[in-house]
């Protein structure tokens, strides 16, 4: 039966009518006051299980019918307690609630918090064996105290830090490599104090100005985090050209070296620019300057015969280029150091994912909107500079280290 007074549905369950149960079922809960709302009503606030009435002038006029909510047990009532710091007195009631041996729910329930509050307090000091309120509230208000001391202002490791970072390493290199260096005992602190997030952090904190005059500077030139998007370059059709789903297999997943990519990087107003090449394997660079930054295809062809020249064949077979102009002449760069060209879908960069990562390194040293050296000897310092740096991919070994080994096993196989 529903009864409808000034501003509320009083809903009788159970008593037959529209909104009864049939004949034969037990009756559920008590008369249950909810105020008069649009369609949907109001969850039930007493007992754990009762009905949901809907709008008694709309709803109901219209041939609604009340629900009945499942029954379920009853969550404890949070009010938007969540982030309000717990008191002596609620640790008081955690401290007792763990030794009555109660759950974590039911300990919850009584203090009015969310289970997850009360878990991760009490894993937070000690779990349920070394667990004590008044400890808890005095580590508690320990760690509320501001400002913090970071890690890294804290640690010996503080100045190799600093130095690698002006050295041009990343935070990733750093923490890799100092990990890779104090391995063993004191391993695991190393990765605790000075992880590339830890790294970053130290970094995005200082004040402005702060990291110049450290003589730090991130490659990406940012001195605060922002997200990052990317445009996609126009692609030309190459006749002749082989598609890069032809590549071997052992070219596709970096089984056998000697498989490189390769790109053009363009510099100040699109009058001067190099070519890149990048070993898949190793990571190993090797920059290309085209003349006075024409990169035509003859120019660029003639640049990329004479780079791969000195190179050992067994570690130049393949290369995999986009679809760009200046590898028209693809055949004629084949035919003369007998290294197979494959192209790259149109749009697709990440199939030749190393070479973009590479190129976004060597933006370090020409930074978009400036020009481009043709100093092959210039080019030459920067790509040392360049593969004498640790790669996490490498296990922070060097791509100078890599391609050494490899051209040391090449060379004892074939000998």
């Amino acid at each position: 039966m529903v009864r409808i007074g000034a501003g509320e549905v009083v809903v009788l369950e159970g008593s037959g009518g529209a909104g009864g149960r049939a004949s034969g079922q037990a009756a559920v809960g008590l008369p249950v006051v909810v105020p008069v709302r649009g369609c949907g009503g109001s969850p039930v606030q007493g007992g754990d299980v009762g009905a949901v009435a809907c709008d008694a002038v709309g709803a109901l006029d219209w041939g609604g019918q009340p629900r009945t909510l499942p029954t379920g047990p009853a969550r404890p009532r949070t009010d938007g307690r969540r982030r309000i710091m717990l008191s002596a007195a609620d640790r008081e009631e955690v401290s007792r609630g763990i030794a009555e041996g109660t759950s974590g729910q039911a300990i919850a329930a009584r203090i009015g918090r969310a289970p997850s509050v009360v878990s991760r307090e009490i894993a937070r000091h000690g779990g349920r064996e070394r667990y004590r309120a008044t400890r808890a509230a005095r580590v508690a208000v320990q760690a509320r105290c501001r400002p913090k001391a970071r890690k890294l202002d804290r640690d010996v490791l503080r100045a190799g830090v600093i130095t690698r970072l002006r050295a041009g390493y990343s935070p990733d290199q750093v923490a890799g490599r100092l990990r890779h260096e104090h391995g063993g005992e004191h391993a695991e602190r190393v990765a605790d104090t000075v992880s590339h997030e830890a790294i970053y952090t130290w970094i995005y904190a200082l004040p402005k100005g702060e990291l110049a005059k450290q003589g730090i500077l991130l490659r990406s030139g940012r001195t605060r985090r922002h997200p990052r998007g990317r445009r996609s370059s126009p692609g030309a059709r190459i006749v002749g050209m082989t598609s890069i789903d032809a590549r071997p297999a052992e070219a596709s997943d970096r089984a056998v070296p000697g498989s490189w990519e390769g790109d053009l990087m363009i510099g100040k107003g699109g009058r001067s620019a190099m070519a890149t090449l990048v070993e898949r394997t190793s990571r190993y660079t090797v920059p290309v300057a085209l003349p006075a930054g024409r990169r035509d295809a003859d120019t660029t062809c003639d640049a990329l015969i004479a780079a791969v020249a000195g190179m050992p064949a067994q570690l130049v077979k393949t290369l995999t280029w986009d679809q760009g102009s200046e590898m028209a002449a693809h055949a004629a760069f084949s035919l003369a150091s007998n290294v197979d060209v494959y192209f790259a879908h149109p749009h697709s960069p990440w199939e030749r994912g190393t070479n973009e990562n590479t190129n976004g390194l060597l933006r370090e040293y020409f930074p978009k909107g400036t020009e481009i050296t043709d100093d092959q000897t210039y080019l030459d310092l920067v790509a040392r500079e360049l593969n004498n740096r640790p790669r996490r991919i490498l296990g922070y070994r060097t791509p100078a280290e890599v391609f050494t080994d490899l051209l040391t096993s090449s060379i004892a196989s074939t000998g």
